[in-house]
């Protein structure tokens, strides 16, 4: 069995020859960094390369036939630390509003989760396989749980902790999760709906108190061994899945393999964020989705790097901004609707010390939000385009030129071009679809499929090419700039929703006989949710004001709260096809300004 220690320390050809080179570097740019600080402008050097060219030269992963990343990764840097050749930065540091902190060594974190791992294989008698569906805010048990699954080769399934009732079951019965992990917020909620899933043979509860028909995670793992031996996975094992919105149905789950992000996501650890194992990294995201696995996770811990972690029930301009100022926090990532709340505020009464390297991704972000946060904390925003289904597709790496409004150009994981619907590459300049080659042969850091839906996983090929569901153009530069999605689905700071799930709550209730739902520009989010909706008869005479209010409430009720529409406009008939189908598009263009 091939064994990854190489993998993470970095033993390329081109790292074993140009080290001391690089050490040169940093030194000649720490010299330039005191001087440009002084003047208000901070450049960013990169680490781990030398310029674009050079890291899609020195980019060459390898995947072997096993691979496990708690046992190959996290253990190896946990072995370094132990034998001194490791900085002694944190692997995990977590902070929440009342100062309270809890700092982890790799050892450390070895340590928890080996104790999770038997409570997982021990009392809740999961086996390699067995699905978790795991619904924790940013409390540190989340992240112990992320590396105990992956020690015992379940099958780890995060969810936002803003799904209601419905979503949960929706997830429960299409996963056939054995095993459900939530904190005391939740649980009531899955009571209520336990009973009918007969395959949930498990509920493990993360708080201090007790619960009837729960087990409590914290009391079992204080009383398991630390000694646990990580069961063999191999690289194309399931890994991890995700429930991602599309257009037409309910959320469908996206599964990843072991490899496709333990080793995939070497691409946003080591070039696009650049760390080193000096460094601190605050990604702020949402534990539910995709990318806190991308950078809270796997590409942190693939570079040594520590995970900083502050648990906001809900974004707070002020605490990100105090947060910034007064931890050593090196790499700053967030979406670019935290962005245009954070340059709002007055910037220039804080100091970013540590702060040397900021990134956005989620959605496209604004070129004036740009200009304001360099302006205020001489530090440009690296922008990162990826999905569920993948790892970092295209992105501006350091000691790139960055063009205001594009997201960069290719990362080396993927070959990434503009094709028309045929999957025929189009000319520089010609708007298509945004897609990566996978033939003749698939990157290993594409996402399995949609778990349990050939018909779906198909629809995504089309030639030579997996396609994104984006619309874009590639310039004469090989930059690439995002259009719009292809089809409905809503970007809304950060969030994706589907039209489907916010139509289909609108429908149950009986004032509405009728509805569309697209998105609509808002200066802030990026995008909002706006329903168009036509009135059963009965309520065509009733205050549009309370029903729109009405309408709101209902949709939180059943649905996730971020998807209800911020808009409703009531209208007497929606656009359809001559077959009776929606023409969504003709909504979201008139909603844009664009016909």
């Amino acid at each position: 069995m091939i064994r990854m220690l190489a993998f993470i320390t970095g033993t390329s050809s081109f790292h074993r020859h140009t080290l001391k080179v690089l050490q040169r570097r940093k030194d000649i740019s720490c010299c330039a960094k005191r001087c440009h600080q002084f003047q208000g402008y901070k450049p960013c050097v990169p680490n781990n390369f030398k310029d674009y060219e050079n890291l899609r030269q020195v980019y060459n992963p390898q995947v072997p036939e096993y691979f496990n990343f708690a046992n190959d990764v996290l253990d190896k840097w946990a072995e370094r630390e132990k034998c001194g050749e490791k900085s002694p930065n944190l692997a995990f540091w977590w902070v929440n509003d009342q100062k309270n902190e809890i700092k982890w060594s790799f050892e450390e974190l070895g340590f928890h989760s080996r104790r999770i791992s038997n409570v997982l294989s021990g009392p809740c008698n999961l086996h390699k396989g067995d699905r978790v569906l795991l619904i924790l805010p940013r409390l540190p048990e989340w992240w112990l749980v992320n590396v105990a699954c992956l020690r015992t080769g379940t099958v780890l399934i995060p969810g936002t902790s803003q799904l209601t009732a419905r979503d949960i079951l929706h997830r429960l019965c299409t996963s056939k999760a054995k095993c459900i992990i939530t904190d005391d917020t939740l649980a009531p909620v899955l009571d209520s709906i336990a009973p009918e899933c007969s395959f949930l043979k498990t509920k493990l509860l993360v708080s201090d108190r007790k619960r009837e028909g729960w087990m409590n995670l914290g009391e079992l793992s204080s009383m398991a061994s630390s000694n646990h031996t990580c069961v063999e996975t191999k690289s194309d094992d399931p890994m991890t899945i995700f429930f991602t919105s599309g257009t037409t149905g309910s959320p469908k789950m996206t599964q990843h393999s072991h490899c496709s992000f333990g080793i995939g996501l070497t691409v946003n650890g080591r070039y696009w964020l650049d760390l080193t194992d000096r460094d601190v990294l605050w990604n702020t995201s949402d534990t539910g989705w995709a990318k806190t696995a991308w950078s809270s996770v796997f590409a942190a811990w693939i570079q040594g790097a520590c995970v900083f972690v502050h648990h906001m029930p809900r974004f707070e301009t002020k605490t990100v901004i105090e947060t910034l100022a007064n931890y050593p926090i090196s790499t700053f990532c967030t979406a670019p609707t935290a962005y245009r709340m954070l340059v709002q505020e007055d910037l220039s009464r804080y100091r970013f010390q540590s702060l040397q390297h900021c990134l956005s991704a989620g959605e496209p972000i604004n070129p004036e939000v740009m200009e304001k946060w360099k302006a205020s904390t001489g530090l440009n925003i690296y922008e990162g385009y990826g999905q569920t289904e993948t790892v970092l597709i295209a992105g501006t790496f350091k000691g790139m030129d960055i063009k205001p409004g594009s997201f960069g150009k290719p990362s080396p994981a993927y070959d990434v071009q503009v094709v028309d619907d045929a999957g025929k590459v189009v000319a520089p300049g010609v708007e298509g679809n945004l897609a990566i080659r996978v033939k003749p042969v698939k990157p290993f850091c594409l996402f399995t499929g949609y778990t349990d839906d050939p018909e779906r996983t198909a629809q995504c090929y089309r030639g030579d090419f997996y396609l994104t569901g984006d619309r874009g153009i590639m310039d004469k530069d090989g930059y690439l700039w995002f259009v719009g999605r292809a089809d409905d689905v809503i970007l809304s700071a950060g969030y994706r929703i589907g039209p489907f799930e916010v139509e289909n709550a609108l429908i149950e209730h009986e004032a509405v006989a009728e509805s569309a739902v697209v998105s609509s520009p808002d200066p802030v989010r990026g995008e909002i949710v706006k329903a168009f909706v036509v009135l059963s008869p009965t309520f065509k005479s009733c205050s549009h004001d309370q029903l729109i209010a009405e309408l709101q409430r209902h949709v939180k009720k059943v649905t996730a709260p971020y998807k209800y529409p911020r808009k409703i406009e009531f209208v007497e008939q929606l656009p359809k096809t001559v077959s009776g189908k929606i023409r969504r598009v003709e909504l979201r263009n008139k909603e844009w300004g664009r016909c």
